[in-house]
C-alpha cells in the first residue's frame, strides 16, 4: 500500500511550475497518502498554498546563499535529508533529466520504490524503477508524467498549477492605483530577463515594441525582471538592465520590483497579458492562465512551450536576438484583440 509520496524537484522556477500536473494526478489516485517535496530556496514559493502537497522540504544551493558558510549550508541540507528519511517513504520520483547527484539524491531519502530517468546505456541504477530518458524533442510536463507510469498514472497531464498569495496581490494593487492613471486600460507585463545569453533579447528592442505599443495609448506597461545587480558575482540579476529601460520612457512604463518569487507571481497574475522570454514567468503565466507572447529558441520551443494556455511563440534558429520587433508587436495585438473579443 502507498501511503507517502515523495518529489524531488531540484532545479529551475519553470521546472517546478511544469511539476504541478503530476502532483495533481497523484493527488486524485491517492486521495489519502501524504504527498512532500523536496525544493530549493529559490523556487519553492511556485508550490506554496498548494493544496495537493502535504508538506514541502526545503534545501539551500551554496550559489543561492552566498552571504552563508558552505559547511553550513551542507549541514542543514543534510538535517533536511535526515528529516525526510525519518518520514519513511514508500515513493521517491526524481523529477527532471539524468543527473549522478539527483539520483543519489534519491536514493538516500530511503524510499522503498525510487523511479527516475536514467541513460540508456546506464547498466546498474540506484532506482528500483529506472524509466530510459526521452531521446526526442517532448514538452517537460509530459516528460515529467511519464514518471508516474509506475504508480499506474497514465491519462494526458492537465493545467500547470499555482497559487499566488494574496497579501502580495493586494500589495500590486496599490501599486498599480499609486503608479497609473487609467488602470483599466490592459495591463501588458513584460519579462525581461533570461539567464542564459542565446535566450535574451536586446535593450533596443524592448524599447522599439514598447514605443509601438505606447503610440496607441490604451495600454499599461509593466517591467518585470529578475531582481538584482548584473555585477553579482554568482547570481546576477537585471537591475542596470531594467532601470535604463524604465529611464527612457520618463514615466510612461513601470517597473515592478519582485525581490521575492510570490510577489512576481503575483504581479503576472494581475496582468492581462504576458511578453516573456524563455524564463519562469513564461510557466508561471502559463499556470494563470494568461495570454502570452513568448520569445524562443526554435529548440527549447519543442519542450518549453506555455503549456495549455492561449499563446503565440516566436523562434529564432540561434539566437532570440534575432526575432525582429514587428512580429512581436503584432502577436501581442493579436492575442489582446482575442482577448478583447
Amino acid at each position: 500500500m502507498i501511503s507517502k509520496i515523495l518529489f524531488i524537484r531540484r532545479d529551475n522556477i519553470g521546472d517546478l511550475v511544469c511539476t504541478t500536473p503530476a502532483i495533481h494526478a497523484v493527488r486524485q489516485a491517492y486521495p489519502q497518502a501524504k504527498i512532500g517535496i523536496l525544493v530549493n530556496s529559490y523556487n519553492a514559493e511556485a508550490i506554496r498554498n498548494n493544496p495537493d502537497i502535504d508538506e514541502i522540504y526545503i534545501y539551500e544551493k551554496a550559489k543561492h546563499v552566498p552571504e552563508k558558510n558552505k559547511f553550513s549550508v551542507w549541514c542543514n541540507n543534510l538535517k533536511v535529508l535526515s528529516k525526510i528519511r525519518k518520514e519513511n517513504y514508500d515513493v521517491a520520483i526524481a523529477c527532471g533529466s539524468y543527473s549522478e547527484h539527483i539520483e543519489r539524491l534519491t536514493f538516500f531519502t530511503g524510499a522503498r520504490v525510487k523511479i527516475g530517468y536514467c541513460p540508456q546505456n546506464k547498466k546498474i541504477s540506484l532506482y528500483t524503477h529506472p524509466i530510459i530518458q526521452y531521446s526526442q524533442n517532448i514538452h517537460e510536463v509530459i516528460k515529467t508524467f511519464n514518471l508516474l507510469k509506475p504508480l499506474n498514472i497514465t491519462e494526458m497531464p492537465g493545467d500547470l498549477i499555482i497559487y499566488p498569495d494574496k497579501m502580495e496581490q493586494k500589495k500590486f494593487e496599490f501599486f498599480k492605483i499609486n503608479n497609473f492613471k487609467d488602470i483599466n486600460k490592459p495591463f501588458i507585463a513584460i519579462s525581461i530577463s533570461a539567464r542564459i545569453k542565446k535566450n535574451r533579447w536586446t535593450k533596443e528592442k524592448f524599447i522599439k515594441l514598447i514605443e509601438k505599443l505606447l503610440t496607441q495609448n490604451i495600454y499599461n506597461i509593466l517591467i518585470l525582471w529578475a531582481p538584482g545587480s548584473s555585477k553579482h558575482p554568482m547570481f546576477p540579476g537585471d537591475d542596470e538592465f531594467a532601470e535604463s529601460i524604465i529611464q527612457y520612457f520618463d514615466g510612461k512604463v513601470k517597473g515592478y520590483y519582485t525581490p521575492k518569487l510570490n510577489a512576481l507571481i503575483a504581479a503576472i497574475s494581475i496582468s492581462d497579458i504576458v511578453v516573456t522570454l524563455d524564463t519562469g514567468s513564461l510557466h508561471i503565466a502559463s499556470a494563470l492562465k494568461k495570454p502570452v507572447v513568448a520569445l524562443m529558441t526554435k529548440a527549447k520551443s519543442y519542450c518549453w512551450y506555455p503549456w495549455n494556455t492561449k499563446n503565440i511563440v516566436i523562434t529564432a534558429d540561434e539566437s532570440v536576438e534575432n526575432i525582429d520587433v514587428e512580429t512581436v508587436y503584432q502577436a501581442v495585438q493579436k492575442l489582446l484583440i482575442e482577448k478583447i473579443n
